[in-house]
């Protein structure tokens, strides 16, 4: 069974930081491209940033330079180190595993972690 397992959320005033991980079991880890998405109430789900099999990374705008994805292979583990927080940040955060071969689409969601920046 695939489980992806969030932690680190919680509250901090602005201008602080928060790290959040992700612990994935029942795939391949080191084969999957991992992400962070975002969603705030009342709205979509939206990437925040994404980090693939060979490490490259991508970000969204609002948060460029102020977040950083990292992975660690041998821990299964995706991370988000987010600093600068702002209360536009609040969301609840899911990390996700993708992986695409010949077509098909392996697509795993987390249960989430509730960020909330406010003072």
């Amino acid at each position: 069974q695939v489980q992806l397992v969030e932690s680190g959320g919680g509250l901090v005033q602005p201008g602080g930081s928060l790290r959040l991980s992700c612990a994935a079991s029942g795939i391949i880890f080191s084969r999957y491209a991992m992400g962070w998405y975002r969603q705030a109430p009342g709205k979509q789900r939206a990437l925040v940033a994404a980090i693939t099999n060979g490490d490259t990374t991508d970000y969204a705008d609002s948060v460029k330079g102020r977040f950083a994805i990292s992975r660690d292979n041998a821990k299964n583990t995706v991370y988000l180190q987010m600093n600068s927080l702002k209360p536009e940040d609040t969301a609840v955060y899911y990390c996700n595993a993708n992986r695409r071969t010949y077509g098909l689409d392996y697509d795993y969601w987390g249960q989430g972690t509730q960020v909330t920046v406010s003072s």
